[in-house]
């Protein structure tokens, strides 16, 4: 660990003492002293005291500028006023009734005037909407096999723990990954039903299908791998995948639990102009509750209807979560907001170009939407295996001054983006460009030193 690292990481202990209090005192119930292992980092993480709009204060009273919402789950931002008055509104008429309500075909309509589907069901987490996805799938096609690009995460169902963050030399060579289990208790038999391909390379995709004749039911991706930060699909990825999926009688599944409210008013289909055959959604489709969805033709739903493929759930359809859903989609989501969004995005994209251009930075940005992130790579990466020449230590730098500069750039770890909320303003784009301007100079110089090492030795 270099000095700047050092001194940043001491400055971050010195702001937060209740977060560390805090911490040891959830080590002594709770594995890693989190409710996530996504929230779990060293030294510690910072706990939450509330938030409002676009901002968070933690235990210590600090204040901080958020663009980690949730995983990416709050572009509608903390207590966004429509959200808060539909939930206020349902909490005195019932919480919960596993029967069915008129907010359910109200929702089911929004998202198919949006999304290419025909019907949807609704579940609680992208987890619960991929896994169902995934059976739906192998149901409509009467096959086992699910396809999945390695790098990329999809919940945490044994289909999707497959090559999330594989190591060498377990995964093989670049052209022919290797399916690697995503930690201990995940069958061997789902590995077995799992083929990997690489990210932007379609001879990968057709290989599976050549060594797999008639066994693949679906392929699924996220049309943006974020799983490594932000990796964007090259020309002609996404149509590629259509075709292949076409001529081998397979599904296309969207895995948009991220990009599905925050590239745009339609999502993927739209921002791209390739539609899938299902979307998986979640996250910032819900204001700020758990909420998730997945819809595609009548024909495979009929699976459902004709009682072939089982989906249940006692908190589907909660009404709180679906009232918070219908404000979030009408009032939220709406194309005002996009464009304000995508404003936002473009002065704050372009401040960090400048900055890094100004110090010699060796960094790039990659945005869309409402997402954007700091790439700290010569160059755009294309697949999983790019990625993983992240410098981890540059990367925490960055983190954590931000942090200490009053600003979340990002969730912590390396493999994530910002989100830029509904409640952001231009002010909040000033102040994160601030503090970044203040840090990059710093970064750039360590850089630099880092690289010169590596050289000499």
């Amino acid at each position: 660990m270099y000095r700047d690292l050092q001194h940043e990481l001491d400055t971050f202990e010195r702001r937060t003492p209740k977060s560390e209090e805090a911490h040891k005192k959830n080590l002594k119930r709770i594995p890693l002293g989190v409710a996530s292992n996504y929230r779990a980092y060293d030294p510690y993480p910072i706990f939450v005291k509330d938030g409002q709009g676009s901002h968070f204060r933690d235990l210590d009273g600090n204040d901080y500028l958020d663009h980690n919402l949730c995983f990416g789950a709050l572009m509608a931002g903390h207590c966004h006023p429509a959200v808060m008055k539909a939930v206020s509104g349902r909490l005195s008429t019932g919480t919960m009734f596993g029967m069915p309500h008129d907010m359910e075909w109200q929702l089911a309509e929004e998202i198919c005037q949006r999304f290419p589907v025909e019907m949807v069901r609704f579940g609680n987490s992208g987890t619960e909407a991929t896994m169902h996805a995934c059976r739906l799938a192998r149901a409509a096609t009467g096959r086992d096999k699910i396809l999945k690009f390695e790098g990329a995460y999809h919940g945490l169902h044994d289909t999707a723990l497959v090559s999330v963050k594989p190591h060498a030399p377990d995964f093989g060579d670049v052209n022919n990954p290797v399916s690697v289990s995503g930690g201990l208790g995940v069958p061997r038999a789902s590995l077995a039903n799992v083929p990997v391909a690489t990210f932007n390379d379609l001879l990968t995709v057709e290989r599976r299908f050549e060594e797999n004749p008639g066994q693949i039911a679906a392929i699924i991706l996220e049309p943006i791998l974020m799983n490594v930060g932000m990796c964007m699909p090259q020309p002609g990825f996404l149509q590629g995948l259509r075709d292949i999926a076409t001529r081998n009688g397979a599904l296309l599944i969207y895995d948009e639990v991220k990009t599905g409210a925050k590239l745009g008013w339609a999502g993927a289909s739209e921002y791209f102009g390739v539609a899938p055959d299902m979307v998986c959604l979640a996250k910032s489709i819900g204001g700020g509750l758990p909420l998730a969805a997945f819809g595609t033709h009548r024909s495979v739903m009929d699976l459902i209807s004709q009682h072939k493929v089982f989906h249940g759930g006692t908190y589907n359809t909660n009404p709180v979560s679906m009232a918070a859903g219908l404000a979030t989609f009408r009032e939220v989501l709406t194309r005002e907001n996009y464009a304000h969004v995508d404003k936002l995005s473009k002065k704050l994209v372009a401040g960090y170009r400048k900055t890094v251009a100004k110090t010699g930075l060796q960094a790039y940005v990659a945005e869309a939407g409402a997402n954007g992130v700091l790439m700290l790579y010569p160059k755009e990466i294309r697949n999983y295996r790019d990625w993983t020449t992240i410098d981890v230590d540059l990367w925490r730098h960055y983190w954590f001054g931000m942090v200490n500069r009053g600003v979340m750039a990002q969730p912590y770890w390396w493999d994530e983006q910002w989100t830029i909320s509904v409640q952001h303003t231009e002010a909040d784009i000033d102040r994160h460009l601030a503090a970044f301007d203040d840090l990059a100079p710093a970064l750039a110089k360590a850089q630099q030193q880092r690289t010169a090492a590596v050289a000499v030795h």
